[in-house]
């Protein structure tokens, strides 16, 4: 039984770190609300739709009681995703290889965190996806004024 909990344990901070590699994140210097109209702006302004936002700090907030974390401290202050396509780089990068539909749609998220805001993405695989990442680079770059 404690190898198991041992094993448990490790494998939750290997995936907690893991995890933490995944994405790139960029600071925000402003508002949530500033920074999430400077993201859809910049999506938009590209002639990307917006095919959804994920309310996400508001739906954990919503939930918590129902997952017995009532009481517990948010983890965010507010948090949005914005998931959107590009029909051209998406023909593109499953042209060259059908799998990287997994990465579709493409996101950007801005959260906010003891009274810090940031933005980020995924860190996509070296290859095809990489001009993926660059746009979406892009846009987070003009919102920070980076």
């Amino acid at each position: 039984m404690k190898k198991a909990l041992a094993l448990s344990a490790a494998l939750a901070l290997s995936a907690s770190a893991a995890s933490a590699q995944h994405a790139l994140t960029f600071p925000f210097d402003g508002s949530f609300e500033d920074a999430t109209f400077a993201v859809e702006n910049a999506i938009i302004n590209r002639g990307l739709v917006i095919d959804y936002t994920s309310h996400v700090g508001d739906m954990l907030n919503r939930t918590a009681e129902d997952v017995g974390a009532e009481g517990a401290e948010p983890i965010f202050e507010e948090a949005e995703i914005y998931l959107f396509c590009s029909a051209a780089i998406s023909r593109r990068v499953m042209e060259a290889d059908p799998m990287n539909i997994v990465h579709c749609p493409y996101s950007i998220f801005v959260m906010q965190r003891d009274g810090q805001v940031m933005l980020g993405h995924r860190d996509y695989p070296d290859g095809p996806m990489q001009e993926v990442e660059a746009v979406l680079d892009a846009i987070i770059l003009e919102v920070t004024g980076q």
